[in-house]
């Protein structure tokens, strides 16, 4: 199957290892193989992982990329614990993740971490809205 990439001036994509830069121009790709492909606005850098769903997203990353789970199974198996136990809401997406990586569907799985990191922002914002509410001396969400 052929996957059809269009690329804006200066955009990047990874591509198997290596990274293709576009130009100063609009591009079109048509790309025909079986090697992982990324857009740069899909690829967490590892400095960015700073929350325990950006930690699955990246470890998922990194197998897609690599075609293996091997180097990553054991603290990708932790982070999903963790986040688990940490935030129980977390489990539905995090097991979608898990059959999508136990079947090797890495893609699939990488883009269910997608879903997870979505979820896990939106644990964020109930959490800080919540904390102004309780700030304004307020618990049922009307102004005190």
């Amino acid at each position: 199957m052929t996957l059809k990439v269009e690329l804006k001036p200066g955009e990047r994509i990874v591509i198997g290892r290596s990274v293709v830069t576009n130009g100063a121009t609009r591009t079109q790709l048509l790309i025909d193989g079986s090697d992982p492909v990324l857009r740069e606005r899909d690829i967490l850098q590892e400095q960015d992982a700073d929350t325990p769903a950006k930690r699955i997203y990246y470890a998922v990353q990194m197998m897609y990329i690599s075609g293996s789970i091997d180097k990553v199974s054991k603290i990708y198996t932790k982070l999903t614990r963790d986040a688990a136990v940490a935030a129980p809401s977390m489990l539905p997406i995090i097991d979608k993740i898990n059959n999508h990586v136990l079947t090797g569907a890495l893609y699939k799985a990488f883009r269910e971490a997608r879903n997870l990191v979505a979820h896990e922002k939106g644990i964020f914002e109930h959490a800080e809205r919540s904390a102004r509410l309780r700030e304004d001396g307020s618990t049922d969400g009307e102004p005190a």
